[in-house]
This record gives C-alpha cells, sequence and structure tokens, in this order.
C-alpha cells in the first residue's frame, strides 16, 4: 500500500474523513488515466494546445496523491504552453505514463475498486 502513491496530503485535505479518501481515490481512477491518455496522444499529435489542457488538469490531483512526477508533468504542460517545437518530452511524458499506471493499479487494489 501506497508504494507508488501517498496518501498523508489526501487524509489531511479530507481532514481523516474516510469516505472522502474514497471519493478522492474513485475520482484520481475516473480522471488522471483518461486525462494521461489524452496528454500522450497529444504529444504525439504534437496538439501542444491539448498538452497542455491535460497536462494542466493533471496537475492537481498528481500533486495531491504524491505521484513523484510532477516536475515531469510541468515540462510536458510547458511544452505545449509555450510550443516548445524542437523539445523532445517523450522522457519526461512515460514517467509521468508509468507512475500514473502504476498508482492507477495500486489505487484499485488498495481501495477495492
Amino acid at each position: 500500500m501506497e508504494e507508488h502513491y501517498k496518501l498523508s496530503r489526501v487524509r489531511e485535505l479530507a481532514d481523516n474523513d474516510e469516505d472522502f479518501v474514497m471519493s478522492l481515490a474513485q475520482a484520481f481512477l475516473e480522471e488522471v488515466p483518461e486525462d494521461a491518455a489524452r496528454l500522450e496522444k497529444a504529444v504525439a499529435d504534437k496538439d501542444y494546445f491539448t498538452a497542455y489542457q491535460a497536462a494542466h488538469k493533471m496537475k492537481p490531483t498528481v500533486d495531491l496523491f504524491e505521484l513523484g512526477v510532477l516536475d515531469d508533468l510541468i515540462l510536458v504542460q510547458d511544452w505545449g504552453k509555450f510550443e516548445k517545437t524542437g523539445e523532445d518530452v517523450s522522457g519526461p511524458l512515460q514517467k509521468v505514463m508509468e507512475a500514473v499506471a502504476k498508482a492507477e493499479q495500486e489505487i484499485k487494489e488498495d481501495f477495492d475498486l
């Protein structure tokens, strides 16, 4: 439990209300993997605006669950925001994708979702 994500800030936000913690975990599972897939496709398509939007939307949740890839996500977000055409963000993007996948699987197991 909590190998690929952390609940300390989630619990603090939820004031240790376990029902709220569960709701946040469910929200993570409903939104973050979908946004990550959108982000991955946008980067592949060099769709800077969509990449920026998806990364920007993911930031608060990735930070809250402390996936450890916030800096990588910001690099990808800024690639989209500033249309950094000469920059390769495949490395940071891969780190984000792996972290999201691992956290998704672990949260499913830990919360029986």
